[in-house]
C-alpha cells in the first residue's frame, strides 16, 4: 500500500536516538532546549516551547491566552478536531468561520461578521501546509485587540513573502506526527516572540509548576511551586534528538514535497474531473497534502473514486469531516449547513500519497491509476 503519508527515517537519525538513549538524559535533559533553539532559530522566532504532542500545543497555546469559560475563539471546520476540542477544555467555545474554497484556508471575510464582545482569539488552520492570509487576519485582530493562534501543525517549513510560518502570529502551534513535515514520533512546538506567553506555556506544560518567579518566600534550594492547574506534556530528550535530527533535513524534506506536487500540477492541469490545490501569491506551502476535488458528476461518485484507489493499494484519505459535522459538536448545536462551502469542498476532496520518500515510479502509478479511473 503507498500511504498518503509516511515519516523519512534514516541512519543518521536512529544514531541520534540511540546516543541519547546511551546517555544519563532520557528526559528533562538538555536535548530539550536544544530543540527548542533550533525550532526557534530556524523560524526565526523568539521562543519554541516544546510538547508530547500537537493538541497539547494546542491546549498550552489556549492556556498561555488565559481562556476562561465563556471566551470565544473563531477557527476553521477544515480541520482535524484536535483544533477546537483543545480550546474546549480550557473553557472556550468555537466558532466556525467557513473556507475559502480556492485554499481550504479560513476566510478572513467570514471572520469579521463573527467577532462579538466574547471573542478572545482566532486560531486559522494552515490548510495542508497552505500559509493563512496573515496580513489580513493580523489586520483584523489588532483591530478587536484578539490574539492569534496560528495551527500550523501541516506547515513546518513553509512561508509568506520569504518570512517563515512560526513568526507571523502571536502564537504558532506545530506537530511533529510521523506525517508531518520532521516526526519526534509524537511531538509538538509552540512558537512565539511573547515572554509573557512563554512563560505560562513552559508552567503548563510541566503541572502548573514553576521552580523560578515565586509567589512565596522560599523554604530553600529544594523549592518550587504550582502557580496554576498544569498537565504534564513534557517531551522527551531522545524524541528532541530525532526533531533535531530531522530538522537539519527539513528543507530537503519541503523541496521534495514541491516536486511532488508539481508533478501532480502538470500530469493533472488538463483533467477537467479535477480541481487542484493553490496556494497564494507569496506563499511556499509546506504540501503536507496534496488535496484533489472532484468536480461535477464526480462528486457523488466520490466513494468509488476513493475505493477504487484503495483497491489499488493506494492509500489515499481526505481531509477533513468538518468538525461542526461530528456528533459530540451536534450535542453542541452545531448543524449541518453552517459553512457550506467547508461541506462542499469535504464532499469533493480526495488527498493523494505526498510524503519525500514517495518514488517516481509510485506516483507515476497513482498520477495514471487516477487517470484511469476518471476515463472510465
Amino acid at each position: 500500500m503507498i500511504p498518503y503519508g509516511h515519516q523519512s527515517i534514516d541512519e543518521e537519525d536512529i544514531k541520534a536516538v540511540a546516543d541519547v538513549l546511551r546517555s544519563d538524559w532520557l528526559t528533562q535533559g538538555p536535548k530539550v532546549e536544544e530543540f527548542e533553539k533550533a525550532l526557534a532559530d530556524y523560524c526565526g522566532a523568539s521562543f519554541a516551547i516544546v510538547f508530547n504532542n500537537g493538541t497539547s500545543a494546542l491546549q498550552a497555546a489556549y492556556f498561555a491566552a488565559d481562556f476562561q469559560p465563556g471566551d470565544e475563539f473563531i477557527t476553521s471546520p477544515l480541520t482535524f478536531a484536535a483544533t477546537s476540542n483543545a480550546g474546549i477544555w480550557q473553557g472556550g467555545k468555537p466558532i466556525f468561520a467557513d473556507i475559502d474554497p480556492e485554499t481550504g484556508n479560513i476566510d478572513p471575510e467570514k471572520i469579521k461578521v463573527l467577532i462579538t464582545p466574547k471573542t478572545k482569539a482566532i486560531v486559522p488552520i494552515d490548510y495542508s501546509g497552505n500559509p493563512i492570509q496573515h496580513e489580513e487576519i493580523n489586520k483584523i485582530a489588532k483591530e478587536h485587540g484578539l490574539i492569534v493562534i496560528e495551527d500550523a501543525c501541516h506547515a513546518l517549513g513553509a512561508s509568506q513573502n520569504g518570512k517563515k510560518v512560526g513568526t507571523l502570529s502571536d502564537m504558532t502551534v506545530f506537530s511533529f506526527h510521523p506525517v508531518k513535515p520532521i516526526t519526534t514520533g509524537e511531538g509538538g512546538a509552540v512558537l512565539t516572540d511573547n515572554p509573557d506567553f512563554a512563560r505560562r506555556l513552559k508552567l503548563f506544560r510541566t503541572h502548573g509548576i514553576t521552580k523560578e518567579n515565586f509567589e512565596h518566600e522560599p523554604d530553600g534550594p529544594w523549592y518550587y511551586e504550582m502557580q496554576a492547574l498544569g498537565e504534564n506534556f513534557r517531551l522527551t530528550d531522545f524524541q528532541c534528538a530525532l526533531g533535531l535530527s530531522q530538522l537539519k533535513k527539513l528543507d530537503q524534506f519541503i523541496s521534495a514535497r514541491e516536486k511532488i506536487a508539481l508533478r501532480y500540477d502538470e500530469a493533472f492541469q488538463d483533467i477537467k474531473e479535477l480541481k487542484l490545490p493553490t496556494v497564494h501569491q507569496g506563499a511556499r506551502s509546506g504540501w503536507h497534502l496534496y488535496p484533489v476535488r472532484l468536480q461535477g458528476e464526480w462528486i457523488k461518485r466520490r466513494r468509488e473514486v476513493f475505493e477504487a484507489l484503495r483497491a489499488a493499494n493506494i492509500g489515499v484519505q481526505v481531509h477533513y469531516i468538518p468538525v461542526h459535522l461530528h456528533p459530540y459538536y451536534q450535542k453542541l448545536g452545531y448543524a449541518k449547513g453552517l459553512c457550506p462551502k467547508a461541506e462542499d469542498y469535504y464532499a469533493a476532496e480526495i488527498s493523494l500519497p505526498m510524503f519525500p520518500g514517495l518514488s517516481g515510479t509510485d506516483q507515476d502509478f497513482v498520477i495514471q491509476t487516477l487517470k484511469n479511473i476518471l476515463a472510465q
